[in-house]
């Protein structure tokens, strides 16, 4: 098993290592990570209905969107994201 105490605060750099891990390695893995001031959107929403975007314009906040389903969350230091990945048989 793989242990990442990931210390990068950059949304888009960390969206990209969660998918790049779950595609490229083959073994188990959890990671800890945060991000700045960040929106993140799933795969299907529309920005244009789910975020304020003069709001995070203003305030600076990144909005990214995964590769995954799910509504749109608020990233911030004030909070630590988990990733884990593992291989198992259905």
């Amino acid at each position: 098993m793989i242990y990442i105490n990931n210390f990068e605060k950059n949304p888009y750099y960390n969206l990209a290592l969660e998918e790049y891990l779950l595609n490229e390695l083959k073994e188990d893995i959890i990671m800890l990570w945060q991000n700045k001031d960040s929106v993140i959107i799933g795969k299907n929403q529309n920005v244009y209905e789910e975020i304020n975007l003069k709001y995070t314009k203003e305030n600076n906040i990144n909005i990214v969107r995964r590769e995954t389903g799910g509504g749109a969350v608020f990233h911030d230091l004030g909070n630590i994201n988990f990733t884990f990945i593992f291989e198992y048989d259905i």
